[in-house]
């Protein structure tokens, strides 16, 4: 039987030029100032789809804006015209009209749409453009990762800011994650230019010592993440756990009891070796489990202590495309 007789599909949108459009309608040029210098920043938000009330869950989704607005301004791309809210009903109108029947992520993208040769940002336009996919977990998140450290450095404050999702930076990230790949690891762990721990090549890191929670702090060239926060006091209220923000060295993650990756992508990713040494006995460990139980009871509104971290949006029926 035709694939469209056994699963009709919904028409996708995105938000392109000021408004909704096909998905397949929105593209850019070749010329377009933000695909030739990487001129853009963007957030990752996740969706998580709730079958029994046919809604979708969108995770501190004002966090995520908001913090896309504060970096904008280091690329003087604070132009595009729209606020927090603005960006908020279209979000969850873009999710009412594409209907999806599991988790999304949704990646909003801030860009240069000028078409021009030169990358002076003077004299540019800023664009902005919604879209949706369907997203399952990025990483393993139930037999643990086997990480190594990165030979590639994490960028600096002072040459582009790892703290803002900045579109060309993550040349860097791409480096990273693929060298890590090609020798048989999951993922890798960045250092800073001066040997210290920074973070994963796309998430945060935390290490477990001694029933603390440790993680590299603001200044070690980290994305400041939302996901990152929320565990912290996760981890704080619900299991009487603090978390420590320091300068971490390379040495400490083999000493560690646990070891996570977090993030939107990441969600909550146990590691179980790093550079080919086990992270304690080898298995996920019991702090890292309950965090991430608590946190996908969390994201999926079904603790009513975090319920300000969710958007929820009830999915309208639509007329399925043929």
């Amino acid at each position: 039987m035709p694939k469209s007789e056994t699963q009709p599909t919904i028409q996708q949108f995105a938000w392109f030029e000021g408004g909704f459009v096909p998905l397949e309608e929105a593209k850019i040029g070749v010329q377009t100032h933000g695909f030739l210098y990487g001129t853009s920043i963007f957030e990752g938000i996740r969706g998580y789809y709730l079958p029994e009330s046919n809604s979708v869950s969108i995770f501190r989704m004002r966090e995520h804006y908001e913090r896309m607005i504060g970096n904008s301004r280091l690329f003087y791309l604070d132009d595009s015209g729209y606020d927090c809210e603005a960006m908020c009903k279209i979000t969850t109108e873009l999710i009412e009209r594409n209907s999806p029947t599991g988790d999304v992520y949704i990646r909003p993208t801030l860009y240069k749409s000028n078409l021009n040769i030169t990358p002076h940002l003077g004299q540019t336009t800023t664009a902005l453009t919604v879209w949706t996919i369907p997203f399952g977990n990025y990483l393993d998140l139930g037999k643990g990762l086997k990480v190594c450290v990165s030979s590639w450095r994490r960028l600096r404050d002072n040459a582009i800011p790892p703290r803002a999702k900045a579109g060309g930076a993550y040349m860097n990230t791409a480096l990273a994650v693929t060298d890590a790949r090609k020798m048989g690891f999951d993922d890798a762990v960045f250092l800073t230019e001066g040997g210290t721990v920074s973070e994963g090549s796309a998430m945060n890191l935390f290490l477990i010592h001694k029933g603390k929670l440790i993680t590299p702090g603001h200044t070690e060239n980290i994305l400041e993440g939302i996901t990152r926060a929320s565990l912290m006091e996760i981890a704080r209220k619900e299991l009487g756990i603090e978390t420590v923000e320091r300068v971490v060295d390379r040495s400490e993650l083999y000493f560690a009891e646990e070891a996570f990756f977090c993030g939107t992508g990441a969600q909550v990713a146990p590691i179980t070796s790093f550079d080919n040494r086990l992270v304690g006995d080898g298995n996920v460990g019991p702090i890292t489990k309950k965090l991430q139980d608590l946190y996908f009871k969390i994201v999926k509104n079904q603790m009513s202590a975090y319920a300000s971290w969710c958007t929820v949006v009830p999915i309208k029926k639509e007329s399925p495309v043929k």
